[in-house]
């Protein structure tokens, strides 16, 4: 069953006298559990999709059906539902509040979407998400005194907390090291194969699209290649070949 289906789907953007095509008539489906790369150079397109499948921004024109609903007939409301509930984004800056904790910082998808909960379980909720990254022993440091990748770990707790359906990561290892790159793929490996989350990467490096299952490959708008990955990079037997890493400082 395809969780994501778009047809036809394009996006134009207006700049004065000027249209500027990133989106010409692409269609795609992804089915559920699926993990998949969206790679290509910049501008090619695949960030406009990233925010189109999370209903941060609409088409000009085609179709776009999340769990066979049409996305363009959801209103307001529905659309914040659809973002709070079934989308987790993790994004390549982390985005995290720079005075609040970890533990902080991923409760804060809860205050805004469930008020009726207590301090106490929005408390637990955000403690098992960060003991599900490998974080439990973090949860009061603050973005400074974590490195670029557990400030990444962080960013994916976040997108955990209300047990979406998909992730959208965009450039998630954009700002990392080798070895911290490997170890947020392992994770988003772990989310796909034991929790069924639907992955969608974006991406421009053709060897972070590796760790996915399926590589659709766009080049100005158009989607020029799509095939199942039979060689897909396993995270987690490429940290075993690792040397272990220095102990890392804030």
């Amino acid at each position: 069953m395809s969780v994501i289906s778009i047809r036809d789907l394009t996006k134009i953007y207006r700049m004065g006298d000027i249209s500027v095509h990133a989106l010409r008539g692409i269609s795609l489906n992804i089915r559920a559990s699926e993990f998949v790369a969206v790679v290509g150079p910049s501008g090619s397109g695949k960030s406009t999709l990233m925010h189109i499948l999370g209903c941060l921004d609409h088409p000009t024109s085609g179709q776009y059906l999340l769990d066979g609903r049409d996305v363009s007939k959801l209103n307001d409301d529905e659309l914040s539902k659809v973002r709070n509930r079934q989308i987790g984004f993790v994004f390549q800056g982390f985005n995290l509040l720079s005075r609040t904790s970890a533990l902080e910082n991923v409760e804060l998808p809860l205050l805004y979407d469930s008020g009726n909960l207590t301090a106490a379980e929005r408390k637990r909720r955000a403690l098992e998400a960060l003991a599900a990254v490998g974080l439990d022993e973090r949860t009061e440091h603050h973005p400074n005194q974590l490195s670029g990748g557990q400030q990444q770990r962080v960013a994916i707790a976040r997108a955990l907390l209300n047990a979406p359906s998909i992730i959208l990561a965009d450039e998630p290892t954009g700002n990392l090291d080798s070895r911290t790159s490997v170890e947020v793929m392992e994770i988003l490996q772990d989310l796909q194969a034991k929790r069924g989350i639907t992955i969608v990467l974006i991406t421009h490096d053709p060897q972070v699209a590796e760790y996915a299952s399926r590589i659709v490959t766009f080049k100005d708008g158009r989607i020029i290649g799509d095939r199942p990955n039979e060689r897909q990079r396993l995270a987690v037997d490429e940290l075993a070949n690792m040397p272990e890493p220095v102990e890392e400082t804030a």
